[in-house]
């Protein structure tokens, strides 16, 4: 594969998208979950999406159950959740795993192509969210996959993944990466 645009997904309602239908915009692909300490973090991207939109910026949410059963909902429940809490218009994809080997293909290919750097340690949360993987699932320390909900990848407008920012980088802090790709 040689860009995000070889994958195709599905929407929360079930449609299939090529991620092709997104050339020439600037992606910000982010998992999500509704029942995490980072969920707030919906607002940041919202908030994003809403600068940035008329730009070039796209927000592909990835909703996942995988990081503490923080996102048990259906496809209805999450977006009805979205919507009402945080006003997410950007676009939010099917339910599924983003690591491990029933990842989603997309996912496989963004963490091949941008590592694991670590948390920002400046981050208040930073220290326990890095605590409680070691004590409760240290084995998801290990390696360059997916660590947490709202792990975000950017991605140009040719479709190079041009960096990663982990759960600790709030998406306030990723707007300087976005405007210059724009």
């Amino acid at each position: 594969m040689a860009s995000v645009y070889d994958f195709t997904v599905k929407t929360l309602q079930g449609k299939e998208v090529s991620l092709s239908s997104y050339k020439g915009k600037v992606l910000l692909i982010v998992n999500t979950a509704s029942k995490c300490g980072f969920t707030p973090q919906y607002e940041g991207l919202e908030a994003l999406y809403k600068k940035y939109k008329d730009q070039g910026l796209e927000i592909l949410g990835f909703p996942s159950n995988q990081f503490a059963h923080q996102e048990p909902g259906n496809a209805g429940e999450i977006s009805e959740f979205c919507k009402v809490n945080y006003g997410v218009t950007f676009q939010l994809f099917e339910k599924g795993d983003v690591r491990g080997e029933n990842a989603q293909p997309l996912y496989k290919y963004l963490t091949s192509v941008q590592g694991f750097k670590g948390f920002d340690m400046k981050h208040p949360a930073a220290k326990i969210l890095t605590d409680f993987i070691k004590e409760n699932c240290p084995e998801y320390m290990e390696g360059d996959s997916i660590k947490w909900n709202f792990t975000k990848f950017l991605v140009d407008r040719k479709g190079n993944v041009v960096a990663r920012f982990e759960p600790t980088t709030v998406p306030e802090d990723i707007a300087s990466a976005i405007e210059k790709l724009l």
